[in-house]
């Protein structure tokens, strides 16, 4: 008896296996184009792993001259917003206000960012860049200009032109 349950339980185990590999075949031959390549050729899918690219080659270029993305976002938001408060960058970054403050330590401990009390308010810190912060930020930004040329150099100018603007379309697309 268990010699015949176990048989019956084998073969509906196949019949069922055979089935499914039966529907597979039959929706590969409706639709040739295999999951893999339907889900790679995705708008969604092409543009991560062009991000994914672009903050490779940034990060990469940020890093010859010793930076990292989120220190370059900070340094290059004080220079932006100077002076600033501190909790006013990490709202304007969406940095954490913890992360905010060892990434201010790690810019002023460079010499590129000060912070001192806002003189007019004692209880907030006001950051400004530096002489020597805002040189590297000069060095860096060069460097991330290269970064994305990098990125764009598969394009010619003209295509570049349109693929930014199409971006914008669709990053401003969002409500």
């Amino acid at each position: 008896m268990a010699d015949t349950k176990a048989q019956t339980t084998a073969q509906a185990e196949a019949q069922s296996a055979a089935e499914t590999a039966a529907r597979t075949t039959a929706r590969a031959a409706a639709d040739p184009t295999p999951a893999l390549d339907r889900i790679q050729a995705l708008p969604s899918w092409l543009l991560n792993r062009a991000s994914v690219r672009g903050r490779r080659l940034v990060a990469e270029a940020l890093a010859r001259d010793g930076m990292r993305m989120p220190h370059h976002a900070v340094l290059s938001a004080v220079a932006d917003l100077e002076p600033v408060a501190q909790a006013e960058l990490g709202r304007t970054t969406g940095f954490d206000p913890k992360d905010m403050v060892g990434l201010l330590n790690d810019l002023q401990d460079q010499g590129l960012v000060t912070r001192a009390p806002d003189p007019n308010d004692r209880r907030k810190n006001s950051i400004t860049l530096t002489p020597q912060g805002r040189k590297r930020l000069t060095r860096l930004a060069k460097l991330g200009e290269e970064a994305n040329e990098s990125l764009l150099s598969a394009l010619s100018p003209a295509e570049r032109e349109l693929f930014l603007a199409l971006l914008q379309r669709v990053v401003e697309g969002e409500d």
